[in-house]
């Protein structure tokens, strides 16, 4: 236990953290320059990176439930990092989607949006990304107090879902749903132990303190 918690409180720890999240795209970068990318390098890089983005909402979902079952407050330092992450990915994907599926045309990106409800869906996660990457600072945070900071940064559930949903319009077309259900089945574990603790904060502890005073 000692031993875990000045490895977590490293000072190194953060900066080797943040290189380990920057190997996928690292090693999606070599594939590009390597020319290792398939018969469909667009579809690839768009495919990756979203994977990947869903891989980190995961991971950031994960912490708080880790924190608590494996009694390590000192793991919550690195939530805003991963949430960063999340962001980053989000946008290496919607670049890559913009850029070598749409060749930066506005119009045609508009249209798509419009048109293709995979698509936006997936447009509306990034944005309600955005203002969660917007205010991951302390400065927001005091700007904003407390309370309305975390009550924003609830929406990261509602983005979960997004993800899944266009995750699996997307998979449906070749009808993969493996992974999907994958993502679902983990995503639903996390929610599932979060609606546990929110009913034993705010019914059953309440209740067990009352009863406690009544039998001393």
């Amino acid at each position: 236990m000692i031993f875990r918690q000045k490895l977590l409180l490293h000072p190194a720890a953060k900066p080797v953290l943040f290189a380990i999240c920057l190997l996928p795209f690292a090693w999606l970068v070599y594939r590009v320059f390597a020319n290792q990318l398939g018969a469909n390098p667009a579809e690839t890089l768009i495919r990756t990176t979203g994977e990947w983005t869903l891989r980190f909402i995961c991971i950031v979902l994960a912490v708080t439930p880790l924190t608590v079952i494996s009694n390590t407050p000192m793991l919550l330092r690195f939530r805003r990092m991963l949430g960063l992450f999340v962001y980053f990915y989000v946008v290496t994907h919607l670049l890559s989607y913009s850029w070598f599926d749409m060749g930066f045309d506005v119009l045609e990106i508009a249209k798509d949006i419009a048109t293709r409800t995979f698509i936006l869906v997936g447009f509306a996660a990034f944005v309600l990304l955005t203002p969660l990457a917007a205010t991951s600072f302390n400065t927001a945070i005091r700007a904003m107090g407390l309370k309305r900071w975390r009550l924003l940064h609830q929406l990261v559930y509602v983005i979960s879902g997004l993800g899944l949903l266009h995750f699996f319009w997307m998979r449906a077309g070749k009808n993969d749903f493996a992974e999907v259900f994958m993502y679902a089945a983990f995503i639903a574990l996390l929610l599932v132990w979060r609606l546990q603790q929110f009913i034993k904060k705010k019914w059953l502890q309440p209740f067990m303190n009352a009863r406690h005073q009544l039998l001393k």
